[in-house]
């Protein structure tokens, strides 16, 4: 009886361990070319060229000799505001301060600009947007105007096994995976790795791409930036049922002592018949 409780509690130890190659970052998996560490990895040959979309938001500045009229096409109060934000990136509770100083595009794809009223840029580059505001508000200056327009941060959304998921904004002009990650509080022990979810929007659909983080490769794919609207959605393992990553030593040494405590019964019971 003994025997058997010791070989009971070591397959659970043996079904229950994960093993590093499921929660380790970045490998060199066996059936791609190996990576070596210090190695030069060149982007993958794709063109990050954002299309911008409706209900996006830009931050549009404007500058000219003439400060009054430049101050006309401006919200009141959105240069003071701006100067409380990072400029790394931060979360929702960081505050999304573009969403109320920038120019959200309606359903249509147009944005209202003061003086000039409503001018569709969906569907455009953000250099493309910026000359086709500039040609607009040009008719208003008798001086040269410059105009510049850009993504007011990127927004994602981290769903599944993250510490900490929802909506998220990171105040940078180009972000990895990775730093979508990392602010969403990382993944936990018990995350699929090798099935992250991303869900990209594009001009005219949607597509849902899987992404293996425990590969090396990931630093070469199309996927290693990500975009405004992405939804990183990572899977659970199968061993989650049992717990999550706080508790599950916790629910192991439950059923070790569950176990334990009914073969102890069992043998008390057999040794008095």
């Amino acid at each position: 009886m003994k025997h058997l409780t010791i070989w009971i509690v070591f397959l659970l130890f043996a079904v229950s361990c994960i093993s590093n190659k499921r929660i380790t970052y970045l490998q060199n998996l066996p059936e791609n070319e190996p990576i070596d560490l210090d190695e030069f990895i060149p982007f993958a040959e794709v063109e990050y060229r954002y299309i911008l979309q409706p209900f996006d938001i830009v931050d549009i500045d404007f500058a000219s000799s003439n400060e009054e009229l430049t101050k006309a096409f401006e919200f009141q109060g959105s240069r003071s505001a701006r100067g409380g934000v990072a400029a790394g990136g931060g979360g929702v509770g960081a505050g999304d301060i573009f969403y109320f100083t920038g120019y959200s595009l309606d359903q249509e794809g147009y944005i209202l600009l003061p003086k000039i009223g409503r001018l569709k840029i969906a569907g455009l580059s953000e250099e493309e947007a910026r000359i086709k505001v500039q040609e607009e508000i040009r008719a208003y200056f008798k001086e040269e105007v410059f105009v510049k327009l850009r993504i007011g941060g990127i927004r994602f959304t981290a769903m599944g096994e993250f510490n900490s998921g929802g909506p998220m904004v990171i105040m940078k002009n180009r972000a990895t995976i990775f730093d979508a990650i990392s602010l969403a509080g990382e993944s936990n022990i018990l995350a699929r790795k090798n099935k992250l979810f991303l869900i990209r929007q594009y001009d005219g659909g949607t597509k849902i791409h899987q992404i293996n983080l425990n590969d090396r490769a990931l630093l070469a794919s199309p996927y290693y930036f990500i975009q405004p609207n992405d939804i990183l959605y990572l899977e659970p393992m199968k061993i989650r049922q049992i717990g999550n990553a706080d508790n599950f030593s916790s629910s192991l040494s439950l059923i070790i002592s569950v176990t334990t405590s009914l073969l102890l019964i069992f043998a008390l019971i057999r040794g008095n018949i």
